[in-house]
């Protein structure tokens, strides 16, 4: 292709330099495809254009937050009105009233929430306070499902199934995950034979009703009913992490489309309206038990930001009063049928997985159901895929097992540009020996 990446390179190279691999999340290196990253630069509606100029329909949204697309009207207004006000005070504000009175009015199961910075410290947080309401310490996780860097959570299942978690990372001493119980994600007996083995030790059962870090992989309704039967059994909390499903799915969130209730909920991402941002809340006994009320520490100087608090408000308020929903499912659609469809066309194995407006496609001759599914994919293919498609002006996740997301910016004539481009990059995989740009 005729694109270049010259400041890309450039601008890559310095970074290395100034940071650990020239990034400031690993996601972002293209370890998983090979290759300089690019540079992004600017953002409008469902675009993105890099350093060197070139212009992206963009899959990626921040990695989930704009699901208004880039630089929303509506938020931009916002984020202007809180910054002339100043940009942070270390105080109670009226901004971080305003949206958690949308998250409480929006998610039934969340009566009381307490703002944090990201997804990692809202995860921390909750598995703190509910280690703290229990008086327990066990937590039991699911393979394939991320909540984080907490150190608690970065495990990797034993060989046998309710063995305790090993650290998946240097850094983390055994005894952070020693409390920790691994299973496989949609495994309903491996949860029943958990609770059977150590249900009065188990603090909380933390998982994403849809996974999204494995790629998009929806739980079943009977592993779900099974996690929330037990929980309640044995007096442990369970924990929707949501920071991905959250207003994305549904605008009550991936618990509002299945019709149940966890104890505690983890937000990110659309809560912020694009701005750094983390959220848990949950049964009002359960969050009474956090300082100053309570006993479990958690605190933060930048939490409940204005600029952060606006963002999300205005986000949330666009989401409650144009209700997009329908519209994101049907264009969200229309692309993954075609994508699959030609794929399939150019003897590709593929299955695109999807809810809402978050989808995977899994270079697989069988549908992803847990992590171990989901390590069968074809990482190679999708390296090619990615490339080619980037060549191509699609801006995608550079991962096999991260979500896509499209934004209300989406287009008709987005995804038909989309789906001509991709039909160009499945017929340059379907001769094995086009090679890789990049």
């Amino acid at each position: 292709m005729s694109r270049s990446y010259e400041r890309s390179r450039e601008l890559f190279a310095r970074a290395k330099r100034l940071m650990p691999g020239g990034v400031n999340s690993p996601a972002r290196a293209f370890g998983a495809v090979g290759g300089t990253p690019i540079v992004l630069q600017k953002g409008e509606g469902s675009r993105v254009w890099d350093v060197d100029g070139n212009e992206y329909i963009d899959y990626v949204a921040s990695w989930g937050p704009l699901i208004l697309g880039h630089r929303h009207p509506a938020v931009v207004e916002a984020i202007e009105r809180a910054l002339a006000c100043g940009t942070t005070f270390g105080a109670p504000t009226p901004w971080e009233n305003e949206l958690a009175e949308l998250v409480v009015e929006a998610v039934p199961s969340i009566e009381r929430v307490r703002f944090v910075n990201s997804g990692t410290e809202a995860s921390m947080s909750a598995i703190r306070l509910a280690r703290g309401y229990t008086g327990r310490n066990r937590i039991v996780k699911f393979a394939g499902c991320y909540h984080g860097h907490v150190d608690a959570l970065l495990v990797q299942a034993g060989s046998s199934a309710t063995t305790l978690g090993a650290p998946s990372s240097p850094g983390v001493p055994p005894g952070c995950t020693g409390d920790t119980l691994v299973l496989r994600y949609n495994d309903t007996e491996q949860l029943r034979d958990a609770f059977d083995r150590f249900g009065d030790e188990i603090a909380a059962v933390i998982l994403e009703p849809i996974a999204g870090n494995m790629g998009v992989v929806p739980a079943t309704e009977e592993f779900l009913h099974e996690a929330r039967r037990l929980t309640a059994q044995h007096g442990s909390i369970l924990i929707f992490d949501e920071v991905i499903t959250g207003f994305r799915v549904a605008y009550g969130g991936a618990q509002s489309l299945l019709g149940l209730a966890p104890d505690l909920t983890v937000l990110g991402k659309i809560v912020g309206g694009g701005l750094p941002v983390g959220a848990f809340g949950g049964r009002a006994d359960i969050m009474g038990a956090l300082l100053p009320e309570g006993k479990v520490f958690q605190a933060g100087t930048l939490s409940g930001n204005p600029l952060a608090m606006a963002a999300g408000a205005a986000t949330l308020r666009v989401l409650r009063e144009t209700n997009p929903y329908g519209q994101l499912e049907s264009v969200t659609a229309r692309l993954c049928d075609g994508l699959e469809r030609l794929a399939l066309e150019h003897g590709l194995p593929a299955v695109v997985q999807r809810v809402g407006s978050m989808f995977t496609l899994f270079f697989s001759s069988e549908g992803v159901r847990d992590y171990e599914g989901a390590r069968k994919c074809d990482t190679e293919t999708f390296a090619r895929y990615f490339w080619a498609m980037l060549d191509r002006g699609v801006y995608l996740p550079c991962s096999q097992f991260e979500a896509n997301f499209v934004s209300v910016a989406h287009t008709e004539g987005d995804i038909e540009e989309t789906l001509a481009r991709a039909r160009d990059a499945f017929e340059q995989l379907s001769d094995v020996a086009a090679p890789q740009t990049g």
